[in-house]
């Protein structure tokens, strides 16, 4: 399918909707202003003053209005993995990423996320992009227009399981491989028979360690799947799923933080075990425990700050 978008101005766009309005159709998505089809196109115009055009007469449509922007692949990026297939980026697509893994405090959060070729530009416009280079507080605006618009799945393994299965010598990468499995199936389900182009995991470990995490579930997402580091910039798909991610791990650490009585910070540095030696020394080691990922050297760090503190 060929995409092709063009920006025009206020008047440029009233042009557009009286040209196809014969054509035109309901699109009820965030941040659409009009929509038409005809036979060979699909046209869709947001706020912003984007205008796709979708289809094997989209570079035929959009020269009627000015210079196309080109389909809206993302930059090159260099990144490990499978080969990709060209013109991933406009494809209809599940993507799966986590957040979570690195912070001494909180949850590991999953999820997955299926946009189609045709919601790849809305995704666009409701402002996604690479959820590392978006704020926590703008993530946090961010994700009930995606949850509203695409089939999702998220899942928060919280501190108690996750020390639990950990303590049963469960890696990381196979608590990860089989949080995405259980998501991306989750999705699959919820999609009622449609299928993907592809299926997107932002790559953590090679396939057949990935696999070999999972052999022994009941029911294992293969088709059409493709590994990729930096998935999240492949595809509008996997950068939607990183966010809606995200905000279920912010969203438990608020939880969190209730209960410990005191914002607790993330990733796993020196405030962290400041943070930890409080909490160890008010409320106890167990709770500490249930609120952190505990195999973490933080913990011995925050035991030896309030070890030294009682002095």
């Amino acid at each position: 399918m060929s995409n092709q978008v063009i920006l025009v101005d206020d008047q440029g766009l009233k042009k557009v909707m009286n040209h196809y309005a014969s054509s035109k159709i309901v699109r009820n998505a965030p941040g659409v202003v009009f929509a038409a089809k005809l036979t060979d196109t699909s046209i869709t115009a947001y706020k912003s003053g984007k205008v796709l055009f979708q289809g094997g007469g989209a570079e035929r449509e959009a020269a009627r209005w000015g210079k196309a922007e080109g389909s809206a692949t993302p930059t090159k990026v260099k990144v490990k993995g499978d080969t990709l297939p060209d013109r991933l980026a406009e494809l209809s697509v599940v993507g799966s990423d986590e957040t979570g893994t690195g912070d001494f405090f909180g949850p590991v959060t999953v999820a997955a996320c299926f946009v189609r070729a045709d919601q790849v530009e809305l995704v666009r416009e409701l402002g996604v992009r690479d959820s590392k280079q978006l704020t926590d507080d703008l993530m946090r605006k961010i994700a009930p227009d995606l949850q509203e618009a695409l089939i999702y799945n998220v899942l928060t393994l919280k501190n108690d399981k996750y020390n639990e299965v950990q303590a049963r010598g469960w890696s990381q990468g196979k608590i990860k491989a089989l949080l995405h499995n259980q998501a991306l199936r989750h999705v699959l389900r919820k999609m009622d028979g449609e299928k993907p182009d592809y299926i997107l995991i932002d790559q953590f470990a090679e396939r057949g360690i990935y696999y070999n995490h999972i052999k022994a579930q009941s029911e294992i997402v293969r088709e059409n799947v493709l590994f990729s580091t930096k998935a999240e910039g492949l595809h509008m798909s996997v950068a939607a799923a990183s966010i809606i991610a995200r905000v279920a791990f912010l969203e438990e650490m608020d939880r969190l933080s209730g209960i410990a009585g005191v914002e607790l910070p993330k990733g796993a540095g020196s405030k962290v075990d400041e943070v930890a030696a409080r909490i160890l020394l008010k409320n106890g080691e167990e709770t500490l425990k249930s609120l952190t990922k505990w195999h973490f050297a933080n913990a011995g760090k925050a035991k030896a700050i309030a070890l030294k503190k009682k002095k």
